[in-house]
């Protein structure tokens, strides 16, 4: 079992033309800074994507079992997997691991033929779909921000600035999140990571560096 925790802020958001999910990047072991890149958010397909926190031995096999699903379930059935789907393979799987559970905390966000979803997905395998979520050691303060200024309508491009403004307020009181953002864009082209510049450009902007 891989000793590295993250001690982590991840947040997803469900707009009106896409899905949002961005984590920060710092990994702790204990009160050690054991990684300042850790990815967070990882590409599943290409409609797909998915925010973590636990430990990152359980994190890594989930997260290549859920891609070799995805690709088997599209090979066999000449269609990309939906959202609900992988949410409840993932469910499936954790809920099944009962006397040896995966430690982690999950979202799941993507675009199919029914619309945007996002699904938060506990270390139990309860899976419950919801507009907007945080998970990790600073969701608390993520979620201060989030049930202040969501609202329905909002636009990706609202997504974004709102998700980073979660997460710079998770950075600045949780000692074990920080050391940068990643963010993901899921529309109907596909999955996107911003880049790094564009981020911080965003941030000056909003007067969050």
């Amino acid at each position: 079992m891989e000793e590295v925790k993250t001690g982590t802020t991840t947040v997803g958001i469900v707009a009106s033309d896409g899905v949002v999910l961005a984590a920060e990047r710092r990994a702790t072991m204990d009160h050690v800074i054991a990684h300042k890149r850790t990815q967070k958010v990882f590409r599943i397909t290409d409609r797909i994507g998915m925010t973590t926190a636990g430990l990152v031995g359980d994190l890594q096999v989930l997260v290549r079992y859920l891609r070799a699903e995805a690709e088997l379930y599209e090979m066999k059935r000449k269609t990309p997997m939906p959202v609900v789907a992988a949410a409840t393979l993932l469910s499936n799987i954790l809920n099944g691991t009962k006397y040896f559970p995966y430690w982690v905390a999950l979202l799941l966000g993507g675009v199919d033929s029914r619309g945007y979803h996002l699904y938060s997905i506990d270390a139990a395998g309860g899976a419950i779909e919801d507009t907007y979520a945080a998970t990790g050691s600073g969701s608390l303060f993520a979620y201060g921000v989030l049930e202040d200024s969501y609202k329905e309508g909002l636009r990706v491009n609202e997504a974004v600035n709102l998700a980073m403004r979660a997460l710079r307020a998770a950075m600045k009181r949780d000692s074990a999140s920080g050391d940068g953002m990643t963010i993901a864009v899921i529309t109907e082209e596909g999955l996107k990571f911003l880049e790094d510049e564009e981020i911080r450009s965003r941030m000056k902007k909003m007067k969050l560096n």
